[in-house]
Order: C-alpha cells, then structure tokens, then sequence
C-alpha cells in the first residue's frame, strides 16, 4: 500500500468534504425539495444524490448508498420522480450547493476560489470509474458557470469517488451496510442515538448486528470495539485512503497540498459557523 499517497488522500478528503456536506445540513436542502412536490428531507436526498444515474429504483440506489436500510429508500423511490423528473432534480442540487457555498465563500479572495475549483477538476480527471457507479454518475455532470457550484460538484465526484470505494472495502471485509453504521457507532466517536435515527434502522436490526460483529469478535459486550474490531475498522480505513489515491498520482504532493491549503480554511469555518454539526453521521472531522 502506498501509505504517503493515501495519507495524502485522507487529508484531502478531510478538507473537502465539508464543501460537499453543508447543503445536506442546510435547512434550504428540505425547502427545495419541498418546493419540488417531494415529501421532505429525505425523498429529496436520495433523489438529488442518485440523480445523475436518472430515474433509479430502490434497489440499485441501497446497494449503492449502503448504509441504509431499505424501507427508508424505498418511500423515496421512484415516488420522486412522479413528482419531478433527475434534470431538474439535479439542477435543484446544484441551486441549493450555489445558495449555501456562496454564503461562506464571500471572506475568500476570487483568486484562491478559482484555483481551488481549477485544482479539484483536474483532480477529478485523474480519477478512474470503475466499479464505482456514483462518482461516475456525478463526474459526468456538466460543469457549472459560477465557481461556488464548480467547487460543490467536483467536491462531490471526489467524494463519492471516495465513497464508491469505502463501499468496496466494506464489503470485502464481509460488513452489510448496518454492520459498517454499527461499527462506527461502536468506535465512541459518535453515538448510537445519532447514527441509528439519521440512518434509519429499528432497534432490532441494530441488535442484530452486534450480535453478528460480537460473534465474529468485533465489538464486546457494551457495543464497543474490540482489538480485533479497531484493526478492522483501521485496515478499512486504509484500504478507503488506497482505493481513493487517484486524484494524488494525477496532481502529486504540491496539487494536493495546493487543495488543502485553501479548502480547509473553508471546511473550518463550516464546522465553526454551525454549517456542519459535529460530531457528525459522516464521520467527517474537523480539518
């Protein structure tokens, strides 16, 4: 494994996922969808994020997202689109990511904006698809005019880039979606209470995992990590940082550096603005 390229990639998502998180956090997320004839928040985030790949069904979109379960995608869809076709869905995203971003964008100068946005493009075109249906979807997005929404849209290839492969290393190490919620939840980082209601799963399915992780030795009694679990967790982690390296081969240490260098300061002020909680369900630290 490469450990710099991927300790560069962990830093790199560190400092630009919270560009691509806080329209998820924004109260304009819900009011769009609203406005869209979607029943509420989350008919609208299954929809606006598996947009790009058009009018998908249940199915393809749990698989996909992962950690879900499905009763909770399948209110969302395809009863989203009866209400409003994925172009304009889509062109919906990008208006609410525009409306959000550009509210903490204002204090940074043009000329780092627009480097930063030149950056993670060419970052994105450095990224390969294979096997990772999301970031494909997004990477084929047409490009925005305005650089507030350039930098939410290549901010999102990447991330679900990043994203297509933690589902990859999830499932290699023989994790069901629920499994990966409860293992998180089980590091103490974040709390069960918050990861089981935003994700959605009965207190039955989450008791259920963790008698399938305590009895392949994952977590103990109380719901907390084991030895065997922290290494699990730390080799998934790893192989996520591996799987997203792309973007370090295309623009090196410097490109990289470049990015965090001007996108953490943004991602901070996120967190310190109350953009973004924390802790959050993403697991997404402050930079």
């Amino acid at each position: 494994m490469a450990e710099p390229a991927a300790t560069l990639a962990r830093r790199l998502w560190e400092a630009i996922e919270p560009l691509h998180a806080a329209p998820y956090f924004s109260p304009h997320h819900r009011r769009i969808s609203l406005d869209l004839g979607m029943s509420g928040y989350w008919m609208g985030y299954f929809a606006g994020r598996a947009a790009p790949l058009g009018a998908m069904t249940a199915a393809p979109v749990e698989s996909m997202f992962f950690s879900f379960p499905t009763r909770r995608v399948a209110r969302a869809l395809p009863e989203a689109w009866a209400c409003v076709d994925p172009a304009t869905v889509l062109q919906a995203r990008l208006a609410t990511a525009r409306l959000v971003l550009t509210e903490h964008l204002r204090q940074v100068p043009g000329r780092d904006l627009e480097m930063l946005a030149s950056y993670l493009e060419m970052a994105v075109d450095g990224c390969h698809f294979a096997g990772r249906p999301l970031a494909a979807g997004w990477s084929r997005v047409l490009r925005p005019d305005d650089v507030a929404a350039q930098l939410w849209l290549a901010a999102t290839v990447l991330r679900e880039h990043r994203g297509d492969g933690h589902v990859i290393a999830c499932v290699h190490a023989g994790l069901q979606g629920i499994d990966a919620v409860v293992a998180h939840a089980a590091t103490g980082t974040v709390t069960r209470e918050l990861m089981q209601h935003n994700r959605g799963w009965n207190d039955e399915e989450w008791e259920s995992s963790q008698r399938r992780l305590r009895a392949r030795g994952l977590i103990d009694v109380k719901g907390r990590l084991t030895k065997s679990g922290g290494a699990l967790r730390r080799s998934i982690e790893d192989r996520t940082d591996f799987l997203a390296a792309d973007p370090v081969t295309a623009l090196g240490q410097t490109g990289i550096e470049t990015i965090i260098a001007i996108a953490a300061p943004i991602s901070r002020r996120l967190f310190d603005t109350g953009a973004i909680p924390l802790p959050n369900p993403i697991g997404v630290p402050r930079p």
